[in-house]
């Protein structure tokens, strides 16, 4: 049914790097969101209140939050999907993190409010009527949520957007949440017990849970979190393919939205290379990345000694070094000048953000393990932290 509507729907599918055909996969997810929950709210609603059932009437709202967190969805897009302008050179694409926060938000909300409900129900206990109609609409009710997460998830794979990832993960806990009231139902009919009010607690806190997740996810878009190693290992295993780069570090991945990422990193290339040659080569691997991943890339070009014997033995003693300090350590940017009565050894020490040391810490450890090693030898040390 996903692939049907998607063939009928958006045209272009496979063009997903293209902001209109994102766009176009989040007007069918939105739409096709808003009319099964306004569908499912109107009958839940009406049952719900025939019954008495504050379980029934609890997640008929929370579908039309559903609903209502679609429509956000799609707003959200049509914003993001707007051309950079000269306030925002890099375009609008983070928007469309704030509208899943925004949906985030709303799933928190018909949470909490649910949970205040079944605590009055629990306080005042009341036997709903269960009738075939209300099992029959819950089933039914069940089995939408359950495509609904599946036909979420693919489309939010399909165009890696977060906020219709959100509605994925806010439809399973629906589906657990519609199973709860369903047993509750069950249970009231069968055995004439009022759980009515302790299914909705439980169905609560699924939709608590859910929300919170969620939440937290879509802050650590916004706030710059590090990004998918998958990426960035690709990133090392691309740039292997040409010889005239030795290495890089110092890699950053910045994300401007879905489809909006610029990726900047230190090339090290052979000391002696021509300039030009090597400018051309850089931009050889510029232009490939952008045509491989769809970013933005910049590089820094760093000329490394790698003829030098002397220079590559102490390379490799620094290296070594600040392996024996910590395993995690790593050095860059190497090089040597001769002060009269010592070498300097001038390097950059990267330290990973969860070191039990500090920065003057390491670089302290590293320069007087050095020194230990080599009396002759100083070592000039810059302490950093990697970017991915």
């Amino acid at each position: 049914m996903t692939s049907l509507l998607i063939r009928l729907f958006v045209k272009d599918r496979d063009n997903v790097g293209d902001p209109t055909v994102r766009n176009r996969y989040a007007l069918l997810a939105s739409i096709t969101g808003i009319v099964l929950n306004i569908l499912l709210f109107a009958s839940k609603l009406t049952l719900g209140l025939i019954t008495f059932s504050v379980a029934v009437v609890a997640d008929a709202f929370n579908n039309m939050s559903d609903a209502s967190s679609s429509v956000v969805t799609l707003v959200g897009f049509r914003m993001s999907g707007k051309h950079a302008d000269k306030k925002h050179p890099m375009g609008h694409g983070r928007l469309e993190y704030i509208s899943a926060f925004i949906v985030d938000m709303l799933i928190i909300v018909v949470g909490f409010e649910l949970f205040m409900s079944s605590i009055d129900k629990i306080i005042t206990p009341e036997l709903p009527d269960v009738s075939n109609a209300l099992l029959i609409l819950l089933g039914v009710a069940i089995l939408v949520k359950l495509w609904l997460f599946f036909y979420y998830g693919k489309i939010a794979k399909k165009i890696n957007s977060a906020a219709i990832r959100a509605a994925s993960f806010d439809s399973i806990s629906d589906t657990i949440a519609t199973t709860l009231v369903l047993v509750s139902a069950l249970i009231s009919r069968y055995a004439n017990i009022a759980i009515d009010g302790w299914a909705g607690i439980i169905v609560a806190a699924f939709i608590l849970f859910t929300g919170f997740k969620a939440a937290k996810e879509t802050i650590e878009l916004l706030l710059g979190s590090t990004p998918d190693p998958e990426f960035v290992k690709k990133i090392y295993e691309f740039v292997k393919n040409y010889p005239q780069v030795i290495g890089i570090h110092d890699v950053m991945v910045h994300d401007y939205g879905p489809g909006r990422l610029i990726v900047s990193f230190h090339a090290e290339v052979p000391s002696d290379s021509n300039f030009c040659y090597a400018h051309d080569v850089v931009d050889c691997i510029e232009r490939d990345m952008h045509d491989q991943f769809g970013c933005i890339v910049t590089i820094h070009i760093d000329p490394i000694d790698v003829n030098d014997e002397r220079v590559n033995e102490m390379r490799k003693l620094a290296e070594e070094t600040a392996k024996e300090v910590d395993e995690s350590f790593t050095i860059h940017d190497f090089r040597m000048t001769y002060g009269g009565k010592h070498y300097n050894m001038i390097f950059d020490l990267s330290i990973p953000t969860d070191s039990k040391y500090d920065d003057e810490e390491a670089a302290k450890l590293v320069a007087e393990r050095i020194k230990k090693k080599n009396p002759d030898c100083f070592a000039v040390i810059k302490a950093e932290h990697p970017f991915v």
